[in-house]
């Protein structure tokens, strides 16, 4: 047909616009190229397959290829799409044999975002790392084997992975002490997962405490109990290189600090992949991430984004934001596939609800807790912190849980909350980003009507004991 959709990225968001167009439009062609021969995977499992908790890397797959051309989706694997045309409408494809033009009637940039390594030094050496994407999770679970009993058919039997350097991590002697750098949600899941294989972790901070956005309270709480796990911080300190001979033998902080470790996990951050529309029209947010409206369409006609590329809009301030996440990728590709395939739907708000794991920890945040950005967008931000138990206090497998919210001093709407607990903790942050979708206040967030029962929860929820012990403050 003369106006396929054409989807750059097969991945979350990519794949769930592919897939939701096919459904609603069957007659239309739609055309997914990815540039690399893995698709539709799990990025959050891969700090789990590197413990060993997941066993295969085509566990962490949610569609294989063949279930998506099974969907009647034209899916091009090893085919990069190097430029754009948005007046021709047309893009260009690096395919392995050949390169080509393809016309689309629309396009959707699903590209992803890549890990950051700069401004360290020496990250091309051999056992630096990052974890962003299935060769990676493979080459570091490799390296950890013992090389007399490895094999590349041990990752899983998958056809598509990087066998070359799998198999070269496989043959080296495994690390006893490594570094990483960023304290993060990749960070701490990484310490846990490099704990699992008995080795001596020393986790480099550049702020003071570790999952900045959680809040204080998180932060230290997370911090005693890597302690507790044998995990070494050195918080307040910034990485500037990674030394050795061919492979990383040193890490050396900008204070002067060094340490001898074998290998390095670099988590510190993620960026947008946006250089293929840099010579388009098509236009960056504040962030960096590409300009997207309430249906996921850029500045240009006909071409959308979606996914850890673009921006959308925060539930609480209304404004344009960058929250690199799995589920508001996939929702967002699904709505812009009913668009494309003519039902106008919109791709909803992110509050940037995250939660992570570490080690017993469960942690949870969303909206905002940080002041200065709360300022920024016109409130007048106030916070209570409070502790209580996550079962009634006769009932067995209770902890402590602790709980952040924040909240406009005026108007007394809910900004934002954190959590972390280690009975259930994670789970009941979803109660706070509902509240934020419906820009509740903290009396009104404080009158909802939370289940009870001994083995789930004490009468008073830990969300409702903070709502009403901030609600007291305002």
């Amino acid at each position: 047909m003369s106006d396929p959709f054409v989807v750059v990225g097969g991945d979350a968001a990519g794949l769930s616009a592919a897939s939701k167009c096919r459904r609603e439009d069957p007659e239309r062609a739609v055309l997914v190229f990815e540039k690399g021969r893995w698709v539709s995977y799990a990025h959050c499992g891969t700090p789990y397959f590197v413990k060993g908790e997941v066993d295969s890397l085509t566990d962490l797959l949610s569609l294989s290829p063949a279930d998506i051309e099974d969907r009647g989706i034209d899916l091009r694997r090893e085919h990069e799409v190097v430029a754009v045309d948005t007046d021709a409408q047309t893009v260009t494809v690096r395919g392995p044999d050949s390169k080509f033009t393809q016309s689309y009637g629309d396009l959707l940039v699903a590209t992803g975002g890549s890990a950051v390594s700069a401004p360290i030094e020496g990250f091309h050496l051999d056992g630096a790392f990052t974890m962003h994407g299935l060769d990676h999770a493979a080459a570091v679970r490799a390296f950890l084997a013992d090389p007399g009993e490895f094999s590349v058919g041990d990752l899983g039997g998958a056809t598509d992975v990087d066998r070359d350097m799998a198999a070269r991590y496989g043959a080296m002697e495994p690390p006893e002490t490594v570094a990483v750098v960023g304290g993060g949600y990749v960070g701490v899941e990484m310490a846990e997962a490099f704990s699992a294989h008995d080795l001596d972790v020393h986790v480099f901070q550049r702020p003071n405490r570790l999952l900045s956005p959680f809040g204080e309270a998180v932060g230290e709480r997370v911090a005693d109990h890597l302690r507790e796990q044998g995990v070494t911080l050195h918080l307040g300190e910034e990485v500037a290189a990674l030394r050795g001979e061919g492979q990383v033998e040193t890490v050396v902080c900008g204070s002067g600090t060094k340490l001898a470790v074998d290998a390095a996990l670099v988590g510190i951050g993620i960026q947008p992949n946006t250089a293929l529309i840099e010579e388009t029209p098509v236009e960056l947010g504040d962030s960096g991430a590409i300009a997207t409206d309430e249906f996921g369409r850029t500045t240009v006609e006909n071409v959308y984004a979606a996914g850890d590329v673009a921006e959308m809009r925060h539930v609480v301030t209304d404004d344009p934001t960058w929250d690199p996440l799995g589920l508001p990728a996939n929702r967002a590709g699904r709505a812009i596939g009913s668009t494309v395939a003519g039902t106008p739907e919109p791709v909803g708000g992110v509050a940037g609800t995250a939660v992570v794991k570490a080690f017993e920890l469960e942690c949870g945040r969303a909206g905002i807790l940080d002041y200065e950005r709360a300022r920024t967008a016109g409130f007048d931000p106030v916070s209570e912190t409070i502790t209580a138990g996550s079962r009634s206090g006769y009932y067995p497998g209770g902890s402590e849980t602790t709980v952040t919210l924040t909240a406009d001093r005026s108007s007394g709407r809910l900004l934002g909350g954190s959590i972390v607990g280690a009975d259930r903790a994670a789970i009941r942050i979803d109660t706070i980003a509902t509240a934020l979708g419906s820009k509740m206040t903290v009396a009104e967030l404080e009158r909802q009507d939370l289940a009870y029962a001994p083995p789930f929860s004490p009468v008073w929820d830990p969300i409702l004991v903070a709502a009403k012990v901030l609600g007291g403050r305002l």
